[in-house]
């Protein structure tokens, strides 16, 4: 399969030099997301919903693996199933077991990561008024 380097890039804004992405088939055309308008993820199977902070959801072939490796540090690994950006996190529900995100869904954090996840979002919390 061939290439178009110069094709490849056309859509994106100009200081995107070392940013990464997210591509997205959607109607026939490629969207390139940036990390900072995506909420969280969820993983099933092969496949992953991205959802977004301009409240739409994208359906990409890839696993929530894959997509993690070209995130940042934003994006914890809160479930099997989910992956959430701490930006979005509104609030902490039912000892911590929910997120409830800016977008009005609520994540599921597992059992074993509860501690984990606190801490990094009291941290987060933290970090984010002083």
């Amino acid at each position: 399969m061939k290439t178009f380097p110069s094709l490849a890039l056309q859509n994106l804004p100009a200081n995107t030099a070392g940013a990464t992405f997210v591509s997205v088939q959607s109607m026939g055309r490629t969207i390139f997301l940036s990390p900072d308008i995506i909420t969280f993820m969820e993983g099933e199977g092969n496949y992953t919903f991205i959802y977004t902070a301009t409240g739409k959801k994208y359906l990409v072939s890839k696993t929530l693996k894959s997509l993690a490796v070209n995130l940042n540090d934003n994006f914890i690994r809160v479930h099997k199933s989910y992956l959430v950006n701490t930006d979005y996190v509104v609030e902490r529900v039912e000892d911590d077991r929910l997120l409830r995100m800016s977008c009005g869904k609520e994540v599921s954090v597992s059992r074993r990561k509860i501690k984990e996840i606190t801490g990094i979002l009291n941290h987060t919390n933290l970090r984010a008024t002083a």
